[in-house]
């Protein structure tokens, strides 16, 4: 009799610590986390800027200015479609695991319409089989997402594999539904495995690329402090947009780096659903 693949629980080694990015998606609100950004680089940035207008004195008058207006725009162009690469990587993560999860509600939902032509004893049997295990799957998301396996979602699904073993067919038509059902139950595996090896080989950007977007990152922002200009106030406010720009974009890196946490992360709302066809009429 064919039993689920199990994946080994526990949580992922990501070189000995949990990385801070990984945390702060974990423990940081989201509203919290961007506004924190954008105060925290526009604060510090206008600092910056006020050392340097204050201990350098003629770069207001903008004698630079001609050579930054040549590098800048390059600076610009490159940090924009790291960025914007890095992001739309990023979210095509979130997408595809967004699909595998519904990929696996949709199966449950296919093997729960399906379990009336069985017979009203081995129906509610495989109702309650497949009900057990959609419920441990669901509630077991927030613990796969941070690298662990739930003991109770795969032991739902080895006794649904038990359960569709025991059918005895009585007519054709049984028959036929019985291996759908079974073609259906390891598609439903191999989903659920798919989903948590996603889970649990994501660790989100490396260090070097964190790096090359912090580097980028202090570039443009560096540019925009030392460009010459006598006017206080516009400098100050031209320095105050491109921060909130570089913390915006902090901010979507980090959001979308783990696609099962944060707040653009896929959710168990297809296996909910599923739940709720299986849940009996009130």
């Amino acid at each position: 009799m064919a039993t689920a693949p199990v994946i080994a629980g526990g949580v992922r080694q990501e070189r000995g610590a949990v990385t801070m990015a990984r945390w702060i998606v974990i423990n940081v609100p989201p509203l919290l986390l961007l506004a924190g950004l954008i105060v925290g680089i526009a604060g510090g940035t206008a600092a910056v800027q006020a050392g340097v207008r204050h201990r350098f004195p003629r770069l207001k008058r903008g004698a630079h200015n001609e050579i930054a207006q040549f590098v800048f725009p390059v600076v610009a162009v490159v940090y924009g479609f790291l960025i914007g690469f890095l992001v739309l990587a990023l979210w095509g993560q979130v997408n595809t695991s967004d699909q595998t999860t519904r990929a696996e509600g949709a199966t449950a939902m296919q093997m729960a319409r399906g379990l009336e032509v069985f017979g009203p004893t081995e129906s509610a049997r495989l109702r309650q089989s497949l009900g057990e295990y959609v419920r441990a799957a669901a509630n077991e998301w927030s613990g796969a997402a941070n690298g662990h396996t739930a003991p109770e979602a795969e032991n739902a699904l080895n006794r649904l594999y038990s359960v569709y073993g025991n059918v005895k067919p009585r007519n054709d038509t049984q028959r036929a539904f019985l291996a759908g059902s079974l073609a259906s139950l390891r598609e439903l595996s191999k989903a659920r495995t798919e989903r948590l090896l996603q889970a649990r080989s994501n660790i989100g950007p490396p260090l070097s690329l964190w790096m090359v977007v912090f580097l980028t990152s202090g570039l443009v922002l560096g540019f925009a402090v030392t460009f010459g200009s006598e006017q206080a106030p516009m400098h100050y406010g031209m320095v105050a947009a491109v921060s909130v720009l570089v913390a915006a974009n902090l901010f979507l890196v980090t959001e979308l780096s783990f696609p099962f946490l944060g707040e653009f992360s896929t959710s168990p709302e297809p296996l909910r659903a599923v739940i709720q066809v299986l849940s009996p009429p009130r």
